[in-house]
């Protein structure tokens, strides 16, 4: 499962997308000499407008090339120091760290680091969040009263939650989850957990199919990220109009704040104008194009509120997780032997 996965992921791969110039999406990715070139596993619109933005103001070309975390991160390690890409971006940090860990990271410049508070960027400081979304339980106030909401996302692997709750554990974005709980409970009290979630949860295919299916009623309660439920929202809200969120905070792992993250590769051809758009979009002009485009993720540049309908980052009490410490492979062997993945 684990390498049929991997190798759909790959071929998700193929698409690029060119940004300035008047140019247009292709069916096949074929790197442009003359582009600066991302390789991006952050959501198309927000990784576009940011590109848009920078051409923009520098006039330098880009071309993105879209992908999943895991399949991005590991394309990027088989392709080792003749990687065309010159950026990551990344949904999820494990992706990040799974490249950083295979010495493929240029040296991040403290000038872009600076851009972000400290507590949001990792130890070893070869990379630099650029957004931020949080963990929250979606839930059904017709099928879970708020006096029953669970204490912490632990308790979910007890025997009362069999068949009540749901979550999408084939994505990048709950292995995330995953990893923080790894990091902060240790491997014993995560194998514990995974295992009522085999016996407990509904597996659902994304964050979005959590959400629509508490909203029916099929299931009380999901987990999902935060920024899923504020879109539809701020939308026709008829996936989330029967729902409300539940934090957890308390330094739960349930209230695990996953960063986005942004690099420059070791082996960059463009490495003077890879600087500039990762220093471009810490900066205030970038964060607030993150805002402007409704993706509903945290900004995480100093001086940069989010969107006025999220909850303040510094409220959300997340457990205190270094991102250099995620995981990813050890999190996906884990959730393999389980029978989850």
């Amino acid at each position: 499962m684990r390498r049929r996965t991997f190798l759909t992921g790959l071929g998700a791969l193929g698409t690029a997308t060119l940004v300035g110039c008047g140019s247009k999406s292709e069916d096949k990715y074929v790197a442009d000499p003359g582009a600066l070139q991302v390789y991006s596993s952050q959501h198309e619109n927000l990784t576009k407008a940011w590109a848009e933005a920078f051409t923009k103001e520098t006039g330098i070309k880009v071309q993105i090339r879209k992908g999943g975390d895991s399949s991005m991160g590991h394309q990027i390690v088989a392709e080792g120091a003749e990687s065309p890409a010159d950026v990551f971006l990344t949904e999820n940090s494990p992706a990040m760290t799974l490249v950083e860990r295979n010495q493929l990271l240029a040296p991040l410049e403290d000038a872009t680091r600076n851009q972000v508070p400290a507590h949001l960027t990792p130890s070893s400081k070869a990379w630099t969040a650029i957004a931020a979304r949080s963990t929250v339980l979606v839930y059904n106030p017709a099928k879970l009263p708020a006096t029953d909401l669970p204490k912490s996302l632990m308790n979910l692997a007890g025997p009362d939650w069999k068949d009540r709750w749901g979550c999408a554990p084939g994505g990048a974005d709950f292995q995330a989850i995953v990893a923080g709980m790894l990091a902060g409970q240790g491997e014993q009290k995560t194998k514990d957990w995974l295992k009522g979630l085999k016996s407990n949860a509904r597996a659902l295919q994304n964050n979005i199919a959590t959400m629509k299916s508490v909203n029916a009623g099929e299931i009380p309660c999901g987990v999902i990220y935060h920024y899923y439920w504020y879109r539809d929202q701020v939308g026709t809200k008829e996936g989330s109009g029967n729902t409300k969120l539940h934090y957890f905070r308390n330094r739960d792992p349930g209230a695990f704040v996953s960063l986005s993250g942004g690099a420059v590769l070791a082996g960059a051809k463009k490495p003077a104008e890879a600087r500039k758009f990762l220093q471009y979009i810490t900066s205030k002009a970038g964060q607030k194009v993150l805002v402007d485009s409704q993706s509903m993720e945290y900004a995480v540049g100093v001086g940069v509120p989010s969107a006025p309908e999220l909850p303040p980052l510094a409220t959300l009490q997340a457990p205190p997780v270094d991102p250099f410490t995620l995981n990813s492979d050890q999190v996906a062997t884990l959730m393999t032997d389980a029978g989850i993945l």
